[in-house]
């Protein structure tokens, strides 16, 4: 099946928001959690910050994400006219 350049379009960007986005993911999840003990010597509202982002921070960034992914999509949707609705 070949795609036209629409297409192609569509899904580099779809790709990229994607990759980015799952970098963040992995930045938040992996990156902090492997310096966790240096966070911790930081407080942040009284908590350590190492606790605190497992406990909260990291959550509230997983749903922005999620909330990031979902308003893009739908701008990229617009932008290419894809209609993902059958």
């Amino acid at each position: 099946m070949d795609l036209d350049e629409r297409q192609r379009a569509y899904w580099r960007s779809n790709l990229r928001l994607t990759s980015t986005l799952l970098g963040v993911w992995f930045g938040v999840t992996f990156v902090g959690g492997y310096f966790a003990s240096e966070l911790n010597t930081v407080s942040f509202l009284g908590f350590p910050l190492g606790f605190y982002l497992f406990a909260q921070g990291a959550l509230l960034v997983y749903l922005v994400i999620i909330v990031i992914y979902v308003v893009a999509m739908n701008r990229l949707d617009r932008r290419y006219r894809v209609n993902s609705r059958h």
